[in-house]
C-alpha cells in the first residue's frame, strides 16, 4: 500500500509539473490563434500557411514525435535507471540517426516541395498553390530544430525532468507571436513563417539547461542492445503514424477543396479542442508513461493495473467538465478570443459550429492517449498502430460518404475527424482486454460519476452565464460562471466520492508543501 501511495504521489506531482507547463502553453497558443485571427482572419494566407506548416510537422511526427513515447522514453527510462553510462551511449547513437535522417527528408522535401503541396492541397487554385510551394520550403527548415528539441524532451522526461520539456510549446508560440506582431506590417503572411522559424529554435535553448554538466558527442552504434530495440519500437511506430500522414492528407486534400474559409475555421476550432487535450490528456499520460515502462520492466502486473486505472480515472475527472464547458460556451468563448479585427461575427459563428461538431471525439481522444501509452510502455507498438490504419479508414469513410451524400462541407470533415476518435479509442480498448485486465479497478463507476457531474455543470453553466452577462458582460459570464459551475462539479464529485480527487488533491497538497520547505 505504501508504495501504491508513493507511486501516486511521483505521478501526481509530475503530472501537475506538466499541467502548469501545459497551461502556460496551451493560453499562449490561444493568443497566437488570437493574433492570427486578428490579423488574417480566415482568409486565404491562413489557409496556406496552415497547409504548408503541416509539411514540417508530418516529418516531425513521422521521425522523431512518434518514437518519444513509444520508444525513446521507454527504453531511456529503463537506462537511466540502470546503468547512466550505457544511457548516454545509446542517446547519442540516437540522436545522429534520427538528426541525419531529418535533415535528409527535409532537403529532399524542399526539392520537392511542388510535388508536396500538390499532394496535400491540391485543391488550392493555382495563385494559392504558388503561395503555398514558397511557404513550405521557408518552413521546412524548422524541421531540424523541433527534432532536436523533441530528443532533448525524450532524454529530460527519461531521468524524471519534466519542467523545462513542458514549456517547449511555449517558446515556440511565443516566437510566432512575437514575429506577427512585429513583422506582418513589413512581410505580410511571411512573417508567420519567421516566427515557426525562431520558435522551433526557442524550444531547444529553452532546455539546454537540463543537460547542464553532461557531456554529450554524436556517435553512431548500431550494433548496441538499447539502438537495437528502440530501432525496433520504432518500426512499428512509423508505420502507425503513415496513416495518420495519410489522413492529413486526406483531410487536408478534402479541405482544400472547399471554401477557402475551410481550413482557417478548422484551424481555429481545433486548437480549442487541444487545449484540454493537451492540458489533461498529454499531461497525465507524459506523467506516467516512465513509470507504467518502470512497472512493466519489473513485471509488477498489479502496480501496473492500478497504475494506468489512475491515469484513465483522472483523465476522465478533468476531461468531461471541459467537453460541457465547451458545449454550452462555444459561441461566447470563440467571441471573446478571435472576433476583433479581420475576424469577424459571422467568423464566430461558423467556428463556434465547427466545434461542437467536434466534441463528441474529445473524451475519446483524452482516454485514448492513456490506453495507447499503456500500450507503448509494454513495449507493444504494433497493436495500436495497426489500429490507426483502420481508424482513418473509419474517417475516410465518413467524411467522403457524408460529402457525397449530403449538403455538408465542413461538417463533413469535422465528423469524419470525430468518428476516427472515437472508433480508435473502442477497437483499443476491445484489444486492450488481452494485454491488460482492468476489471475490477471501477473504471466505468468513475465514469458515471463524472458524467453525472458534468451533466450538472451543463446545466449550472447554461443558467448562471447569461445572468452574469446581464450583470457584468461576456467576460464576466465566461469567469464567473465558469467557476461557479466548476465549483459545482466539483461539488458533485465530491459527494459522490470520486476516487480521483484524492490523487489530484494529493498532487497540489504536495506541490505547495514542496514551495513552502524551498522558501525556510
Amino acid at each position: 500500500m505504501q508504495t501504491n501511495s508513493r507511486t501516486a504521489r511521483r505521478i501526481a506531482v509530475a503530472a501537475l509539473l506538466i499541467a502548469v507547463g501545459n497551461i502556460a502553453s496551451r493560453l499562449i497558443g490561444i493568443v497566437r490563434e488570437a493574433v492570427i485571427a486578428w490579423l488574417f482572419g480566415r482568409g486565404a494566407d491562413v489557409a496556406v500557411f496552415t497547409a504548408a506548416s503541416a509539411m514540417p510537422t508530418i516529418v516531425y511526427d513521422l521521425l522523431i514525435n512518434g518514437a518519444i513515447s513509444a520508444a525513446l522514453v521507454p527504453v531511456f527510462s529503463a537506462y537511466a535507471e540502470a546503468d547512466d553510462d550505457e544511457f548516454w551511449r545509446v542517446a547519442a547513437s540516437i540522436t545522429t540517426i534520427a538528426l541525419a535522417a531529418v535533415t535528409f527528408v527535409t532537403g529532399l522535401l524542399i526539392w520537392q516541395a511542388p510535388l508536396a503541396v500538390t499532394i496535400l492541397a491540391g485543391g488550392f487554385n493555382e495563385d494559392l498553390r504558388e503561395q503555398a510551394i514558397l511557404t513550405t520550403q521557408l518552413l521546412l527548415p524548422a524541421t531540424i530544430s523541433m527534432a532536436l528539441s523533441g530528443l532533448i524532451t525524450a532524454l529530460l522526461q527519461a531521468r524524471q525532468k519534466f519542467l523545462l520539456p513542458a514549456f517547449t510549446t511555449s517558446a515556440f508560440n511565443i516566437g510566432v507571436i512575437a514575429a506577427a506582431l512585429l513583422l506582418t506590417p513589413l512581410l505580410g503572411p511571411l512573417s508567420l513563417v519567421i516566427g515557426v522559424l525562431a520558435g522551433s529554435f526557442l524550444q531547444v535553448i529553452l532546455q539546454l539547461p537540463g543537460l547542464r554538466g553532461v557531456t554529450f558527442r554524436l556517435r553512431l552504434e548500431l550494433g548496441h542492445p538499447g539502438v537495437r530495440r528502440i530501432l525496433k519500437l520504432y518500426a512499428p511506430v512509423a508505420l502507425g503514424i503513415g496513416f495518420s500522414v495519410a489522413g492529413i492528407i486526406i483531410d487536408r486534400n478534402l479541405a482544400s477543396r472547399l471554401d477557402p474559409g475551410t481550413i482557417p475555421t478548422m484551424r481555429y476550432a481545433t486548437t480549442l479542442i487541444q487545449f484540454p487535450l493537451g492540458l489533461v490528456a498529454a499531461a497525465v499520460s507524459f506523467a506516467v508513461l516512465p513509470t507504467l515502462s518502470r512497472l512493466a520492466a519489473n513485471r509488477d502486473e498489479e502496480q501496473f493495473r492500478a497504475t494506468l486505472a489512475m491515469g484513465i480515472k483522472v483523465v476522465t475527472l478533468l476531461i468531461l467538465p471541459a467537453t460541457a464547458g465547451l458545449a454550452v460556451l462555444g459561441t461566447p468563448i470563440v467571441e471573446l478570443l478571435y472576433q476583433r479585427g479581420a475576424f469577424e461575427a459571422r467568423d464566430t459563428a461558423a467556428t463556434a459550429r465547427a466545434l461542437l461538431f467536434y466534441l463528441p471525439g474529445l473524451p475519446a481522444a483524452a482516454i485514448d492517449q492513456m490506453l495507447l501509452f499503456a500500450f507503448y510502455a509494454r513495449n507493444r507498438t504494433l497493436a495500436p498502430n495497426l489500429v490507426q490504419g483502420v481508424a482513418i479508414g473509419i474517417y475516410a469513410l465518413v467524411a467522403i460518404g457524408l460529402l457525397s451524400l449530403s449538403t455538408l462541407r465542413i461538417e463533413a470533415l469535422i465528423l469524419g475527424n470525430t468518428a476516427q476518435w472515437i472508433g480508435h479509442v473502442i477497437i483499443l480498448l476491445l484489444l486492450s482486454r488481452r494485454l491488460i485486465d482492468l476489471r475490477g479497478l471501477r473504471i466505468g463507476e468513475a465514469l458515471v460519476k463524472c458524467l453525472i457531474a458534468s451533466g450538472v455543470l451543463a446545466v449550472a453553466t447554461a443558467l448562471l452565464s447569461p445572468l452574469l452577462e446581464s450583470i457584468g458582460g461576456s467576460l464576466l459570464a465566461l469567469a464567473g460562471g465558469g467557476i461557479l459551475a466548476g465549483g459545482a462539479y466539483l461539488g458533485v464529485c465530491i459527494a459522490l466520492r470520486v476516487e480521483a480527487i484524492e490523487y489530484v488533491m494529493i498532487a497540489i497538497r504536495m506541490r505547495l508543501r514542496h514551495n513552502i520547505d524551498s522558501k525556510k
